[in-house]
């Protein structure tokens, strides 16, 4: 694999045992089996054991069908579907807003802030690559911020003739009954239609639903006639939902190259697939994870991102993991930290606090541009001390942060792992998105917990429908 992610876990595997580390090689190689047999019987279409319900395990192979449909069928397959769509989104407007919550946007989010600039939609268009503004919503029940948005599209007095306000929506939902985004929903397309009034074909052309075969969404999205409705596949949960429509629209709609996005996640698959331990990281991150929780008592999993632009990532892999292992008691409690802004919070408690977690840094080798040196400034005017440090880059800084916090860890026997991406790439991210999605079911399947479906997560929402209803 070319521009491969790689996974290091030396610091952590010393605080295994090897007689810990030999024993766990058959049960693994059994889970590995286990979920290659679950996409047999998804594939098979056969009746799937009650043990086994729900079967989500449409998402492991779906990358490498995408792309194979495009190499056969192009223009007519779903990924050439996608690109159109996106090309006209992309071209004839200036901001998108996007409506999800949970798996319905959280990967699109992950990619927005992995591979845009930081301060995209504060920049003119020609530095945006010519690719609109992208705003989330319907992730929450907050009245502020739905206000500020609508406010900003500009309903009340806004020109639907000038570009740089001209926008639409891509409305995110497998049911469409989820009430967060079904009353977002409502109120932007309210909003859209007030824009560029009802009857205009703008008002339904600059509306693209993804969802389910079937459910409310589905229904109301042929009734109103919107001509580009894409789906959410049958066997693929929310959190799972990174490379179906869900994730690659809206990515496509920012420019960013969706088959590399494929080709990485249907290249680790091959890798999960194929290899040995030690040359897997899938098997690999899963093991160590997985042993030093049994045997250590490290229930907590510190995501450790070192730069703001991987955040997003870490958020979107605390729902993956605490929403498919978080189940009959058990499970790891995942977290994300920013390092170095939270060493400066949660630094203190990981280097003295309680021994119940497992730090995986994620580090990105290569920078997206240049790097900036700090200056050498005149003796007069070096009252910061700095100048001992003049010429040094900023990655350096960062490089020197990462190894100086990892040697404080080992100082006192804290266990530390490291995701390497070489580069910020679609090709990278769609490794590393795949390898957890991956991870994740393969440690459900070996601690015999089904990493499918949230039962936990419906009690909420019948709970609140029926307060809202008076029941």
């Amino acid at each position: 694999m070319s521009n491969s992610i790689r996974y290091s876990a030396e610091p952590a595997r010393q605080s295994i045992s090897d007689a810990h580390w030999d024993g766990l090689s058959a049960s693994l190689e059994a889970a590995r089996k286990e979920v290659f047999s679950d996409v047999e019987l998804f594939n098979s279409g056969g009746a799937v054991p009650e043990e086994k319900q729900p079967l989500d395990a449409g998402f492991i192979e779906l990358p490498r069908r995408l792309l194979n449909d495009y190499e056969q069928n192009g223009e007519e397959s779903l990924v050439g579907q996608i690109l159109a769509t996106a090309q006209v989104l992309r071209e004839e407007l200036d901001r998108l807003v996007v409506l999800g919550i949970g798996g319905s946007y959280m990967g699109m989010r992950a990619l927005f802030e992995g591979l845009c600039d930081p301060f995209h939609n504060e920049l003119p268009r020609p530095m945006r690559g010519d690719v609109p503004r992208l705003y989330f919503e319907g992730n929450n029940v907050d009245n502020d911020a739905l206000q500020s948005l609508l406010m900003l599209l500009g309903t009340q007095c806004a020109d639907p003739t000038d570009f740089a306000q001209r926008w639409g929506i891509v409305v995110i939902s497998k049911s469409g009954g989820t009430l967060e985004t079904a009353v977002s929903f409502r109120l932007f397309r309210e909003a859209l239609e007030e824009y560029y009034g009802e009857s205009n074909r703008e008002s339904t052309r600059y509306v693209v639903p993804i969802t389910g075969e079937s459910g409310k969404l589905r229904d109301f999205s042929n009734e109103r006639g919107y001509p580009a409705t894409f789906p959410i596949p049958d066997g693929v949960g929310g959190r799972f939902s990174i490379f179906t429509a869900v994730g690659l629209l809206p990515a496509a709609v920012m420019g960013m190259d969706i088959l590399r996005l494929l080709e990485g996640a249907a290249d680790i698959t091959d890798n999960f697939r194929d290899a040995d331990r030690g040359d897997n990281p899938v098997m690999d991150y899963t093991a160590v994870c997985h042993l030093l929780e049994k045997h250590s008592g490290l229930k907590t999993r510190i995501m450790s991102t070192w730069g703001k632009k991987m955040e997003a990532s870490g958020l979107w892999y605390d729902q993956l993991l605490a929403e498919s292992l978080g189940k009959n008691e058990q499970g790891a409690l995942p977290l994300t930290i920013v390092n170095t802004r939270d060493l400066h919070s949660r630094g203190q408690q990981h280097q003295e606090g309680v021994r119940d977690k497992l730090i995986t840094n994620v580090i990105i080798e290569k920078p997206d541009g240049d790097p900036i040196s700090i200056p050498e400034l005149a003796e007069n005017r070096n009252q910061d001390q700095l100048n001992k440090f003049a010429g040094k880059t900023i990655p350096e800084v960062l490089d020197a942060a990462i190894k100086g916090t990892n040697q404080a860890y080992a100082d006192v026997n804290r266990p530390t792992a490291d995701i390497i991406i070489p580069e910020l790439d679609a090709y990278a991210l769609g490794q590393f998105y795949q390898m957890l999605m991956l991870a994740t079911v393969l440690e459900g399947r070996l601690i015999g917990i089904n990493p499918y479906g949230q039962p936990g997560v419906e009690a909420y929402k019948q709970n609140m429908n029926a307060i809202l209803s008076g029941k």
